[in-house]
């Protein structure tokens, strides 16, 4: 379904919500979508990129970090 889509999209453009068939202010599919996705797609990579290099424990969960004692159960484990 995507790419049929896709397809229509290449082939009639896009239309404005008023239906009114205007071919001179409509906006070329392939290089504004293209290049806008492109940016997003770089900025989102950077971000996450940055985060990893930067902040690798940011989003990780504090109970990692405690030292392991192998004589002592966790205090969520239980008997029933």
């Amino acid at each position: 379904m995507a790419g049929v889509h896709i397809f229509f999209l290449h082939s009639t453009g896009r239309n404005n919500p008023l239906g009114i068939n205007s071919n001179a202010e409509k906006i070329p599919f392939h290089w504004y979508y293209t290049i806008k996705d492109v940016v997003g797609f770089i900025v989102l990579l950077w971000l996450l990129t940055s985060l990893v290099i930067f902040a690798p424990n940011y989003l990780g969960e504090p109970d990692n970090f405690i030292q392991a004692n192998p004589i002592v159960t966790p205090a969520h484990i239980v008997p029933e």
